[in-house]
């Protein structure tokens, strides 16, 4: 199992540890619902340094980026981000991804789900036809992600970089707690603004930086999370984790990521994708809250009130923000309907939910 150049930190913190894509992660310090409330009404410290980084040079760089992925990177400008994603020839996701254009053109930077790691780097460098120049630079890339409403104003002290102004899926690279060529990215996946910083753990950045940001943070309630928070946060905001919500059988436009698909260009699946679009896909991703008291867990069967399977949890909790239980499944379109009734398979019990909007949280 492979540890992060925070792991240490996380065990003398006394976090509960759990294997998670290869490495030891920090799943919760103070409990689950505590950490949740912290990055919603204040600020926390994510270390997601497990997840991957392919650095994409060369002339031909941008045209590699638009034949393997939905979105139009074309529209890119050095200091912009993109939420993107990769399609199989099957109609499914390889994974879902960023996109940063660090020189417009020239040079790009993609991350990537930790567990496909490298699925996406051997399913990119199939395409990778006109000697475009790849470095996986996953393992020596660390990865904080400080979010919630008081982050940046938090951490503008310990850079230059107006961080409290940058706009959402913009970036800048800079000095950061005294370490140079930091890059500063107004994105994160929990839907309550901050920054996620990369950097490369040399001469003990890896220290200098996570020990900064808590002299900085500590006296104002700045508090480590773990990845089980980071998974409630995401479900309120409705965004999708790939393995549970999108894989290799489900398409953008089931999953609501039709916004990310863009038929400007040529990539894989796209004649599936566009049928989808015209006809109307078979089944969708949809957001549900519990009627009757229970939590629906992923892969439980989702039914209609004859009792007839009609699809399947993806992801479920109960929401530390609106106190009750909600979720994520596939359901066959005639049951996408806001305000649908539906039953979730909970052991040898239906349990009454309905269709709501995503976001979660409005």
């Amino acid at each position: 199992m492979k540890n992060t150049p925070f792991t240490a930190k996380h065990i003398a913190l006394g976090a509960k540890m759990a294997p998670f894509a290869g490495y030891n992660m920090p799943i919760s310090y103070t409990g689950i619902n505590d950490e949740h409330q912290a990055v919603r009404t204040n600020a926390g410290v994510f270390d997601v340094s497990h997840m991957g980084e392919f650095i994409l040079k060369g002339e031909n760089a941008l045209d590699l980026i638009q034949r393997v992925t939905t979105n139009d990177a074309s529209k890119l400008t050095a200091g912009k981000a993109q939420y993107s994603s990769l399609p199989n020839n099957e109609g499914g996701l390889v994974d879902d991804l960023l996109v940063y254009c660090i020189e417009e053109n020239k040079v790009y930077m993609l991350v990537v789900n930790a567990s496909n790691i490298e699925k996406d780097w051997n399913w990119i460098s199939q395409f990778n036809t006109q000697q475009v120049e790849m470095h996986n630079i996953s393992d020596k890339t660390c990865l904080l992600a400080i979010q919630g409403p008081n982050a940046t104003s938090i951490l503008q002290p310990l850079t230059d970089v107006d961080i409290v102004n940058l706009k959402y899926y913009t970036f800048a690279k800079g000095v950061f707690a005294g370490v140079p060529n930091v890059i500063i990215s107004a994105t994160g996946y929990t839907g309550s603004g901050g920054i996620e910083i990369y950097f490369e753990d040399t001469d003990g950045a890896a220290e200098k930086i996570w020990d900064a940001i808590f002299a900085a943070g500590g006296p104002k309630g700045l508090k480590p999370i773990g990845l089980g928070a980071r998974d409630t946060l995401r479900l309120e905001m409705g965004f999708c984790l790939y393995g549970n919500d999108i894989d290799d059988r489900t398409s953008p436009m089931e999953a609501g990521l039709g916004w990310i698909t863009k038929f400007t260009k040529d990539f894989p699946s796209r004649a599936i994708f566009e049928k989808q679009k015209a006809e109307g896909a078979q089944q969708k991703l949809v957001g549900f809250e519990m009627l009757d008291k229970g939590i629906a867990r992923h892969d439980y069967e989702i039914k209609d009130a004859q009792g007839n399977v009609i699809g399947r949890v993806t992801s479920g909790t109960q929401s530390p923000s609106l106190g009750k239980a909600i979720g994520l499944g596939y359901v066959k379109t005639p049951f996408a309907a806001l305000d649908s009734e539906i039953f979730i398979a909970v052991r040898d019990k239906a349990l009454k939910a309905k269709v709501v909007k995503v976001p979660f949280l409005g």
